[in-house]
Formats: structure tokens, C-alpha cells, sequence
């Protein structure tokens, strides 16, 4: 004997039916076979809300029930050829009359008690058990229909009876001893108690009552047949990429079922595991496929893991309180009131010190749960020994589910590293002595991002994704967008990284795709796009909420730099071309260290000083392996150093300026540059990353521009310097009669630092730095008299993009 069982979707309409029926006639030809059967796709809601609508004397009941039979009786004409429809929608009207009459009862009472909800959602899988009969029998395969209200036998306990088992066994054998086929057909779900009234095994149940069948017969298998190929990882609306699932254990099956994963109803197991029977779970619209097998012991391969679920709507009470310390019974007396009250406990914990007691409910049952436990408790609240039961909502329970978990250590650690990273704040955590399921509470708004970031780091082995959002579509963010495009590929082959680019702003519009925006038509997109400013860009991404976030700064905005607090916190990690931030108060710059170390994330800005040149990472390294700055001496200004290599005398001083910002090496005000000020901020950067607490205004500056060239405009400016070229050919001139080079020289020794105009000798370091190349020397303990030198390119769109790019990798 086999059983299988057909869900709803299944048996949505006569199209699949028709796949149902090609299904069974193929089994029929290797065993016995008892077909169970849910109800046509949807028939139950509209049962229960034509139920409510009687019950509340709305009389647009009876148009449901017409639309109901309508339904059915399109589904036998369009199953059964037309001189085999007659016998079966006499019977189908007939039902249908009686469900009239039992909704006008309702009607007229203006009550739906649970009774006789059972009754009237009873006669969905009545009807579709009977039409499927019908056309198995046109089929010539001689199916016997029986009522399973006449085998399966439950206590009273309505919406969710408790099946008698044995006397349910001893029913259905006896049933089929008199009745001998090689093919039955049964109605899921609905059973009877000892009154002979009408049961039901819960939503979901005729999964059960075809485990029940199966155990009954001691089946050679029970097939559960749905609109899946098996049971998944994950559940498949929330991760892009879950991976099937070949073979589990029935314990395993049992905590994934248990924790929200709807492929199969959790009662179900219990019986089939009793009679080691293995459960296969198929899809009837992919017949071939393997499915899932359900089995005492599943076939181990290298997943120690084997899923992630989740349960939404939990509600998490607490009971705290001194007087509960060393006293026995407590724990005892909050279970027995939820008992009392018929709430079910979903997860429990409970401090070692016994000074409190969570568990974990249906946000439904809270409010009475907490007047329960109040008033249970009323004598140690008012005397002090415990507190009034504390209520959280909107929270959801996440549980990672496998039996190899217990022989390998580190499983919770990767969990909670996981989540703690993406910021996801863990309320509870339940871990069994068995070791299959690590269950914790978290906000409902993150159940999304944690399965994602779970299963992200337990199952996927392609790739890991970055979901990416970048402020500034200017030069630099443009050759950005460009160099991600190109290496998209590359990274995915050969580091197992997908950087998906999901948010690009510009000062007045950004574009959002959570599936990643096409990088070849980004400019027309974001052209396209409605007006939105950083602030509303930076909401929908914390709104968003996607796992691994990376916000990329390549602006000079001050604006923009004010919003990386507000992502730090929520662990959303920002990688920043604009030095507007770091170069602030050092205050602020402190205050955006620690929120991401607090908040887990990182905060890279490894651009700030010489674009792609890796000067702050090379600092950080030499003080992480214990070494101490003494002095740094550098040449940080690209701009600067361009300039001054160009200029000799020959073309103005003005125009020279000019190239070098068409060139893209300027700040978009060149005064940043060539007043210092840039130069000042990023030598400050350095101090600060050295661990010197260093302000602006300690800096001492000796600009070599006019004053004059700092009023108004930039156009006033470069207007200016054309007038003050005297100025510019004197200095070039005191530099050459010195044979020395004009450079821009940053210094830091001992807390002290100084930007300014220098002569370099023919026997610096800096004498022969060409372009717009950057210099950095570091002294340190380690390197006193032969500094640690860094060389390179230190300004313009490509190297700046790819430094960027750098701390982007960094990152994940």
C-alpha cells in the first residue's frame, strides 16, 4: 500500500486535476494506492468568510455560496465528459443545498461557533474528493470514495482535534478488509469525534490524514505532492537562491515544520516515524523531478546545516524578579497558567541566576496571556518579589536546523557573528541538549535580512552578494560605476563575490533596485528617475534593509557626510571618498570610530588622503603591529604637485590651474586645493589616524596664494590669479636660483603639523616626484632613519574610483 496526498494547489481546477489523475494512474500500476485530497485552491477561506458573513448578518453570503457552486460545477463539466457529468453535480448540488442551509442556520443565529465551523469547512475537501472520484472512475481505474469522517476519529477539541489513533487504525483497517481496491480516495482533513460531529485536524491537516492513512497500512511510502520541488533550504520567497533538499530526517523535518516551513503540516511526522515510513515530498506540476525524502536517518553530505525557518508574529513575555531566586515552582506556575488558557509556548529561556523566565508565544494570545499571568501572580507583584510580566511584540523567531550541528562546534558563533554584523539585534536564543535547532527572537523587520545572511553564509558556496549604494554620479562616482561594471565577472569567478549595485544618488535624484540596477544604462535611469535628496536616499536604505549594505560616499558634500552616523548605526557599513567627515571635529571624527565598532561595521576611507595610494591602510598596519609614528613628512596634494611641475614660468600660472582642474585633479573649488586647505585636512586625517587628537586650527598653514584670490566666485578667482602672475613667476624664480623645486610639503613630528610652500633641493625625496604623484615618508620606531616610502599616482578619477573600489572589497 501507498498513500498520496494532494494539496490545494494541486487540485486548483480541472487543468490540474487532470495532472493529478495521470499521476495516480501511474502509482495504481505498482501498489494499492489510497489517494487523500485537500480542497480545491482557495475553497476554504471562502468557506470560513461566508461563515463570518452569515455570523454577522451580512446577507451577501449566499452570492459566495453561488460563486462556490458555480466553481464546482465548472470543474466537473470541464473534468468528466458530458454524459458521465449528470450523477456527479447532482451530488455536488445536493452538498451545496445542504451547506446553504447550515450557513442560513448561522444567519439566523448570528453565532459561528467552532463546531459547526468545522461542519461547514468540511464540505471543501467533500466535494473536491468526490469530483476527483468521479474522474479517476471515467478513467476506468475503479476508485471506492469513502467519507474519512467514518475512520478518523478525534476527541472534541474543534479546529485542531486530537486524533484517537488506535480506534482510528482499527477503523480504516476494517474499512478496508470489507472494501477491497487497488485504488480509494479520501478527504483530507476532516474526521469526527465520538458524537459522530464533524472534526478537523487543523489548516494544513490532510497532510496528517494522509500520515495517518499511511501508518494504518503500514505504507511502503506516503507522498506528499504540493506546487515545490521538495522542501528547500529556505523559504524560497525571501531567498533568491535556496537550494533543494534531497534527503532530511523526520527530526529534522519536524524542527524546520515546526519553526515555518510550510511544506508540510508538523503533526504530520509523529505517525509516519512511529512506522519508519518515508515521507517523499514531490511537485505535481514537475512529476519527474526528485522531491525531498523524509526518512529516519537522511543521507549525510556536507551540509551541516540543513535549513533555515522562521515563525512571524511572536510575542516574547518576560518574568522577572528577585523573589524568584531559589525558589522552586515558578517556573511550573507560568506554564501551568498559559496551559490554563490554552497558549501555546513556542520557545522558552531562562537566566542562570533564575532572576528571569521569556518564552515565546502567538502574538494573538498576548494580551490574555499577560492579564493571566498578572493576575496569577497578582500576591508576588504587589508584595515585590516579582515584576508585572513585561510584553514585546512585532518580533519573529529565526531557527538554523540540522543534526550534524551538534559535532561541529562553532555553528552559534557563525549565527550570531552573522547577524551580528548585518545589525540584527538577537532578543532570545533557545538551543535544545539535542542540538538540531538554534532558535532565536529578533524584530519581525528583520526576519527577511536574517535568513538571507544565514543562509548566505551556510549555504551558499558561489558567492557572497555586497548590496551596494553609492552617493555622487560625478567623475569620480562615474569611472566607480564603471570599473564595478568591468569587474563584476572577475570578482564572482575568482573571490566568490557578487557586488550588486542597488542605489545611486546624485544631488538630485536617485534610482533603487533591490535586484541591482543595469550599470550599462545607469546615467539614463537615474536620469529618468523622480527628484529625491540624500536624506530621502538614505531612508529607503536603512528602510530597505538589505543584508551586507555598503554606502559609498565619492561626493565632496557636506551634507552627505552628516548621514554616515545614521547608517553606522544601523550596521551599514561606509566606505567615503569625501574627507569632509574625517576632517571635521575630531570629535565627530571619533564619534564615527566608535559607532562602527559599536554597531559592528566598518567606516573605510582609505581615499581621504592619496586617492588610490594605500596610506591609511599602510598607517593602521604599522600601528596594529606595534610600531609608533614619529614624523611623517608628505607631498599629498596631487593637484598641487601638478601644478607646480607644469608651471615654469612660460604659460600663466592661472591656465596651468585650469588644466589641472579640467583634468579632474582639483577639488570642484580649486582654492581647497591651492589655498591648503586640502592638504591641511589630510595630513590632519593622518595625525588622527596615529592616534594624535587633532583640530583644524592646530595646523599651521603657509599659503602662498593672495589673499585677494579668496574672494567671491571661482571664476572671480581664476581672474585674480591671472592679475597676481607677478607673484606666482617670483616664487618659481627664488626656487630655480636655489635650483630647487616648488613643492607643497605636509609635515606631522611630535603633534605638531605644518603645511606649506618649500624649496627642495636636488637630494630630497621630493625633488623628483613628477605629474600629479603623491610622497608619503613615514618615521617610526621601526624605520628612524630610512623612512617607509609610499609613491603614487595621488589624484584623478581612475585612481580615486579604484581606491574606492579597494575599501569596497575591504568590506565584504
Amino acid at each position: 500500500m501507498q498513500v498520496l496526498k494532494f494539496g490545494g494547489s494541486s487540485v486548483a481546477n480541472a487543468e490540474n486535476i487532470g495532472k493529478v489523475a495521470v499521476i495516480v494512474s501511474k502509482a495504481i500500476q505498482k501498489d494499492a494506492t489510497i489517494l487523500v485530497v485537500s480542497a480545491l485552491g482557495g475553497v476554504t477561506d471562502q468557506l470560513i468568510e461566508i461563515g463570518i458573513k452569515a455570523a454577522t448578518g451580512n446577507e451577501s453570503y449566499k452570492e459566495q455560496i453561488q460563486l462556490l457552486e458555480h466553481k464546482h460545477l465548472e470543474t466537473v463539466r470541464a473534468l468528466l465528459h458530458i454524459q458521465n457529468q449528470s450523477a456527479t453535480l447532482s451530488w455536488v448540488k445536493q452538498q451545496l443545498n445542504e451547506l446553504e442551509r447550515v450557513c442560513d442556520g448561522i444567519f439566523l443565529l448570528g453565532e459561528l461557533s467552532a463546531r459547526i465551523k468545522d461542519r461547514l469547512v468540511s464540505y471543501g475537501e467533500l466535494l473536491s474528493s468526490y469530483i476527483i472520484t468521479a474522474k479517476l472512475a471515467e478513467m476506468n481505474l475503479q476508485p471506492v470514495w469513502t467519507d474519512s469522517r467514518q475512520l478518523i476519529l478525534t476527541n472534541e477539541q474543534y479546529g485542531n482535534a486530537t486524533v484517537q489513533l488506535e480506534k482510528t487504525y482499527a477503523n480504516i483497517d476494517s474499512f478496508l478488509a470489507r472494501h477491497p481496491a487497488q485504488l480509494y480516495v479520501a478527504p483530507g482533513f476532516i474526521a469526527s469525534n465520538d458524537k459522530k460531529y464533524t472534526t478537523t485536524l487543523g489548516r494544513g491537516g490532510s497532510d496528517y490524514s494522509g500520515a495517518i492513512f499511511a501508518a494504518a497500512t503500514n505504507a511502503s511510502t506516503l507522498e506528499i505532492w504540493t506546487d515545490v520541488t521538495g522542501m528547500m533550504t529556505a523559504d524560497p520567497r525571501l531567498v533568491q537562491n535556496p537550494k533543494p533538499i534531497e534527503a532530511i530526517s523526520y527530526q529534522e523535518a519536524m524542527e524546520l515544520s515546526h519553526f515555518g516551513a510550510k511544506i508540510i503540516y508538523p503533526p504530520t511526522i509523529q505517525p509516519v516515524m512511529k512506522k519508519n515510513i518515508p515521507v517523499w515530498v514531490k511537485n505535481t506540476f514537475e512529476p519527474d523531478a526528485a522531491g525531498t525524502v523524509i526518512q529516519q536517518h537522511a543521507v549525510t553530505n556536507n551540509d551541516i546545516v540543513r535549513g533555515i525557518s522562521s515563525i512571524n508574529k511572536i510575542a516574547l513575555l518576560s518574568l522577572e524578579g528577585s523573589g524568584m531566586i531559589g525558589i522552586p515552582g515558578f517556573s511550573k506556575r507560568l506554564f501551568e497558567v498559559l496551559a490554563m488558557r490554552n497558549i501555546n509556548v513556542i520557545l522558552i529561556t531562562q537566566s542562570s541566576s533564575e532572576y528571569s523566565i521569556c518564552v515565546a508565544i502567538n502574538e494573538a494570545d498576548a494580551s490574555l496571556a499577560q492579564q493571566s499571568i498578572d493576575a496569577f501572580f497578582a500576591y508576588e507583584i504587589e508584595n515585590g518579589k516579582v515584576n508585572p510580566v513585561s510584553v514585546e511584540t512585532n518580533l519573529s523567531i529565526i531557527a538554523v536546523v540540522g543534526e550534524q550541528m551538534k559535532s561541529h562546534p562553532g555553528i552559534s558563533g557563525k549565527m550570531f557573528g552573522g547577524l551580528g554584523r548585518n545589525g540584527i539585534n538577537v532578543r532570545a536564543i533557545a538551543q535544545g541538549s539535542s542540538e538540531k535547532n538554534i532558535s532565536a527572537v529578533i524584530a519581525a523587520a528583520d526576519v527577511k535580512k536574517a535568513i538571507n545572511v544565514l543562509h548566505e553564509d551556510f549555504f551558499e558556496t558561489t558567492y557572497k552578494q555586497l548590496n551596494v549604494f553609492i552617493a555622487g554620479a560625478g567623475n569620480v562616482g562615474g569611472k566607480l560605476l564603471s570599473q564595478l561594471h568591468q569587474q563584476m565577472q572577475y570578482l564572482k569567478e575568482h573571490m566568490r563575490l557578487q557586488i550588486q549595485v542597488v542605489g545611486i544618488a546624485n544631488s538630485k535624484k536617485s534610482i533603487l533596485d533591490d535586484a541591482g540596477i543595469d550599470l550599462t544604462n545607469w546615467k539614463y535611469l537615474l536620469d529618468q528617475a523622480p527628484e529625491a535628496d540624500i536624506h530621502s536616499f538614505v531612508a529607503s536604505i536603512i528602510e530597505k534593509n538589505l543584508r551586507n549594505s555598503v554606502f559609498v560616499d565619492v561626493t565632496a558634500n557636506d551634507t552627505v557626510a552628516s548621514v554616515y552616523g545614521s547608517l553606522l548605526s544601523k550596521s551599514i557599513a561606509v566606505v567615503a571618498c569625501n574627507k569632509i567627515a574625517c576632517s571635521a571635529s575630531y570629535a565627530n571624527y571619533k564619534k564615527l570610530k566608535s559607532l562602527a565598532r559599536t554597531f559592528n561595521t566598518q567606516f573605510l576611507f582609505e581615499t581621504n588622503v592619496g586617492a588610490g595610494l594605500p596610506v591609511i591602510g599602510t598607517l593602521n598596519d604599522l600601528l596594529r603591529s606595534g610600531d609608533k609614528i614619529n614624523k611623517i613628512q608628505a607631498v599629498l596634494s596631487g593637484t598641487l604637485n601638478f601644478v607646480f611641475n607644469q608651471y615654469d614660468g612660460t604659460i600663466p600660472f592661472a591656465q596651468v590651474v585650469k588644466q589641472a582642474q579640467e583634468e579632474g585633479y582639483t577639488e570642484p573649488d580649486p582654492r581647497l586645493d591651492l589655498g591648503g586647505t586640502d592638504v591641511m585636512r589630510k595630513i590632519m586625517i593622518l595625525a588622527r589616524e596615529a592616534g594624535e587628537p587633532m583640530e583644524m586650527d592646530q595646523i599651521t598653514n603657509e599659503a602662498f596664494l593672495p589673499a585677494s584670490c579668496f574672494e567671491g566666485s571661482v571664476a572671480d578667482f581664476y581672474a585674480e590669479m591671472e592679475k597676481q602672475e607677478a607673484h606666482f613667476k617670483q616664487l618659481y624664480d627664488a626656487a630655480q636660483a636655489k635650483n630647487a623645486k616648488l613643492k607643497f610639503v605636509a609635515v606631522y613630528d611630535k603633534g605638531i603639523a605644518k603645511v606649506g610652500l618649500q624649496h627642495i633641493p636636488a637630494d630630497s625625496d621630493f625633488y623628483h616626484l613628477y605629474g600629479k604623484d603623491n610622497l608619503v615618508l613615514f618615521y617610526t620606531e621601526r624605520y628612524p632613519e630610512q623612512p617607509l616610502v609610499i609613491k603614487g599616482a595621488g589624484a584623478g578619477a581612475e585612481v580615486t574610483a579604484s581606491g574606492v573600489f579597494a575599501d569596497i572589497i575591504r568590506v565584504a
